[in-house]
This record gives structure tokens, sequence and C-alpha cells, in this order.
């Protein structure tokens, strides 16, 4: 068994004296691991750096075996992403995030992303925009996406600020007013044909309506809680974000 396909490096461990078994995320095969023979030597330790992108060609003699990868560097950015807090924690609690998903299962959008924030990260504002966006885009993969296109109770597409908890459903300011304390808040910038950015309080209630529904449907059933590196990603956007002066008014 042979394939090549581009990946990304979400996670490495070490596997014996001189080898490592590394975890990608391709682009076609999903999240997969195999083992990287020398993988421990100087040459090869930076290219096996999470956030690093890679062309890897994997080989096993059957397709249920762990293999073994041959990586050859593509985009080597690790270095850029360790200079903040942001990015060291965001490139942490997206691998995390892939882990809910099954090994093997093809999700190339998140592939695109994944490649996409990890090349953003040095912007405050839009990471954080990106990285709500991505889990937002996890929950729908794993089943259980939120409907953000229409109000739930009445139909209507515009002026859609609240999100039902139980059903995941956007509401409109006059349907849900007699209900606003039981329902999270819905920040423009998520809402659909939006063409704002965030500031840092729509974007804290951006994490708080994707965190919502991440413990509901995912950590709790699994009995598992948040991963830390999302908390300091969640505390190092916002805190970056605050310190940008603030956009001018149209």
């Amino acid at each position: 068994m042979q394939w090549q396909d581009e990946g990304i490096i979400i996670g490495v461990r070490r596997h014996g004296e001189t080898s490592v078994v590394a975890e990608l995320m391709t682009r076609t095969r999903g999240r997969h691991m195999g083992l990287v023979r020398g993988g421990r030597s100087r040459s090869m330790q930076p290219v096996l750096q999470p956030g690093n992108r890679v062309e890897a060609v994997w080989r096993a003699r059957l397709d249920e075996h762990l293999g073994d990868f041959k990586l050859e560097p593509v985009n080597l950015r690790a270095a850029r992403l360790m200079e903040s807090a942001t990015a060291l924690y965001g490139v942490q609690a997206m691998g995390s995030l892939l882990r809910l998903l099954p090994e093997r299962d093809p999700h190339p959008h998140l592939f695109e992303a994944l490649d996409l924030i990890l090349d953003h990260m040095d912007d405050p504002a839009g990471a954080g925009e990106l990285f709500v966006r991505f889990e937002l885009a996890v929950l729908n993969d794993l089943g259980f996406g939120l409907d953000l296109a229409e109000c739930a109770a009445t139909g209507t597409l515009e002026d859609l600020v609240y999100v039902s908890p139980k059903s995941g459903r956007a509401v409109s300011r006059a349907a849900g007013a007699p209900y606003a304390d039981r329902l999270l808040a819905l920040p423009a910038f998520l809402a659909p044909q939006a063409k704002l950015s965030a500031d840092p309080q729509s974007l804290a209630a951006a994490f708080r309506l994707s965190g919502f529904f991440l413990n509901r449907h995912v950590y709790e059933p699994r009995g598992i809680t948040e991963n830390a590196a999302r908390h300091g990603f969640v505390q190092a956007a916002l805190k970056a974000l605050s310190r940008l002066p603030a956009a001018p008014p149209e």
C-alpha cells in the first residue's frame, strides 16, 4: 500500500531511540499517523514541528497498519508560529479539535481551513474569527452543525441576534425578545451575509457560542473536558484584539 498527499503536522510522539510517530492532517485522507524513521535527527526535527506543511508519502504492507511516512518540507512556518501566544495555543487547539474526528476520515475543507488559519495566526483579529468558524465547521462534520441562515420561529433572514441552545438555530430579535435570557447571543460577524469584523465583545460571544455546543454535544457525552490550549488561545486572541485601535465608523 502506498499513497502521496499534502499534510500539516499536528502532533509528534517519540517512538524508540531514533524514530517518531507523526500525526498529520492530510488533504484527502484526513487525520493520519505514520512512523518517521530517524525523526529525532537534527535534520528532521525542524520539519516535524506542529503547523508545518509537508509532502507525505505513506507506505505499509496492509492498509490497517501504522505504516511509514517519508516527509518533505513545503512550508516551514512553525518558527513563526512560536513567536506569539495566539499562534502557539492556536495550533495546539486546532490539533485537539481534529482529534475529535475519526482517524483517516477525509475532511478536505478542514485541511484547507487549517492551512489558511495557520497563515493568518499573526493577525489577532482574523485569527480569532477564523478559529471560531473552524470550530463550527468541526461541529458540523460531527453532525452537530448550527443553522444560522434564518429565524427558527419566523423564517425571517433579517435581524438574527440569538441562537437557541436547544436547536442550535438562529432566532430574530423580535421572536427572541420574550426569551432573551435563555438564548445565546449570535455575534453580528457570524450572521449570514455579514460584512462586519469581530471586536473583543463579539469575538468573546462567538467563543462562548461555539464552546457551549462543543461542551454539550462532544465533550460531555465523551466524558472529556475542553483542551487547555483552547482556553489559552481564547485569552490570547481577545487580549491581542483589545490592543488594536478601534475601526473608524463607516
